[in-house]
């Protein structure tokens, strides 16, 4: 099952989205403002995100400013082209303005899940010098590839789908689950260890940090 966050103060909007889309067998997550939203979002990444703009606390420009690797669909009352056009080059998928036709936003719901899950088969991801490829497992620091284990490259893999957000030991367990069933919560210290001392013997560089009492994120410089 795809799972989409609505991200709307509207409560008319979201349930009526919410319905519609469990209708068409989606799993819905609801977030009421742009600070709600992002502490869901570190719990658990959705496959796409319904965003309005006119959010309470932070705007939802503020919000997709800080969503990586989801495909993000902004719903606004807002039509001018020029606005469109900026935060389509800040990183959203689509835009559709309100008020929308319901067969017309699920049919860009399935395309963006499509691509992403065409896209998803295919690329790269990358942070700063390291590069992994999810079709190939190939992870490089630079020109220089990196040997890592099942279980260590499905952690690298989560992280850098998440490179923002501090992901818990839990969190982290359950993603790595679905790519490998070895690591349990006796053994991911050891295994974030491995991973940060090949890393760090590839680049110079120590690329996972800790964050006391909540669990692990890349580190930024």
């Amino acid at each position: 099952m795809k799972n989409i966050m609505v991200i709307d103060d509207d409560i008319y909007i979201g349930d009526m989205l919410e319905e519609m889309l469990r209708r068409e067998g989606y799993g819905v997550r609801r977030a009421y403002s742009g600070t709600e939203a992002l502490l869901l979002l570190e719990q658990k990444s959705p496959d796409l995100v319904l965003l309005d703009l006119m959010l309470p606390g932070l705007s939802g420009e503020e919000v997709l400013s800080k969503i990586t690797g989801i495909p993000v669909i902004v719903l606004s009352a807002k039509a001018e082209v020029s606005g469109k056009v900026r935060l389509l080059l800040k990183g959203a998928a689509d835009y559709i303005t309100k008020p929308f036709d319901m067969d017309e936003l699920l049919a860009r719901v399935t395309v963006q899940l499509r691509n992403a899950a065409v896209s998803g088969k295919t690329a790269a991801l990358t942070f700063e010098e390291l590069t992994l490829e999810v079709d190939s497992h190939e992870v490089r620091a630079g020109e220089k590839p990196v040997r890592l284990t099942k279980t260590e490259y499905a952690i690298l893999r989560r992280l850098m789908q998440n490179p923002s957000q501090v992901l818990t030991k839990s969190q982290l367990l359950d993603l790595v689950s679905e790519d490998t069933p070895d690591c349990t919560e006796s053994s991911l210290k050891v295994h974030i260890s491995n991973l940060r001392r090949k890393l760090r013997q590839a680049s110079g560089k120590d690329y996972i940090e800790a964050v006391w009492g909540i669990g692990f994120k890349l580190k930024e410089e």
